[in-house]
C-alpha cells in the first residue's frame, strides 16, 4: 500500500488539502495529516480545524512514497519559512520520491530548489516565484517526480493525478467515475 504525507501549516487552504486527503484515502492510499507546529490540530485559512494524524518529528523519507503540500495563506508562507520543510522536500526529491504542491505551494518547491529545469504551474500571478521552472497555465503539471497544480478549482484533477502516479490511471479513472467527476 502506498503512503503519502501532507504537511499542514496554520492558514492552509481547506479545499485543496482535504480534497486531496479524501480522494487519496478513497483510493486506498494512506495520506497522513501532519501539523507543522506539532500541535494535535491545525486551522485553515477559513477557520476550519482538523486533527493531525502524526507529528512532524515522525515523518521520515523511508516511511512514505510522497510528500504533499497544500496552498493557502499564510499556510504556504509558513511552510516556505520552515527550514525543516525545505530539508524534507530535498530529502524526498533526492530519494526519487514524489513531491507535489498546489496553488501557492509550488513556490515552496522552488524555494527548496526542486523546480530547476522542470515545468510547473501555480496560482495565477505567482509564476515569477517558480524559480528555475518553465511556468505553465495548465491545471496540473507532472514533470518527473514533481506534480504541481493551480488552486482550489483544480484540487480534484490534482488529487486524481496523484492517484494515477501512485497507483494507476485505471484506479484514478474509477475514482473519478465513483465521485461523478465530469
Amino acid at each position: 500500500m502506498k503512503k503519502t504525507v501532507m504537511l499542514f501549516a496554520n492558514g492552509f487552504e481547506e479545499v485543496e488539502a482535504l480534497t486531496v486527503v479524501d480522494l487519496l484515502r478513497r483510493a486506498e492510499i494512506v495520506c497522513d495529516i501532519v501539523a507543522l507546529d506539532g500541535a494535535a490540530t491545525v486551522t485553515g485559512s477559513h477557520n476550519i480545524t482538523v486533527s493531525a494524524d502524526k507529528a512532524f518529528a515522525d515523518v521520515t523519507v523511508d516511511a512514505y512514497d510522497a510528500l504533499l503540500l497544500p496552498g493557502g495563506q499564510p499556510g504556504t508562507t509558513n511552510l516556505g519559512n520552515d527550514n525543516r520543510v525545505l530539508a524534507l522536500l530535498r530529502a524526498f526529491h533526492d530519494a526519487g520520491k514524489l513531491t507535489a504542491a498546489i496553488c501557492a505551494a509550488p513556490t515552496v518547491l522552488a524555494k527548496a530548489g526542486l523546480l530547476e529545469g522542470r515545468r510547473a504551474t501555480c496560482y495565477p500571478g505567482l509564476e515569477g516565484k517558480l524559480t528555475g521552472a518553465a511556468a505553465s497555465t495548465e491545471h496540473v503539471v507532472e514533470d518527473g517526480a514533481v506534480i504541481t497544480s493551480r488552486g482550489v478549482g483544480t484540487a480534484i484533477p490534482f488529487a486524481l493525478s496523484l492517484v494515477a502516479y501512485l497507483d494507476s490511471q485505471e484506479r484514478a479513472d474509477a475514482l473519478a467515475k465513483s465521485i461523478v467527476y465530469c
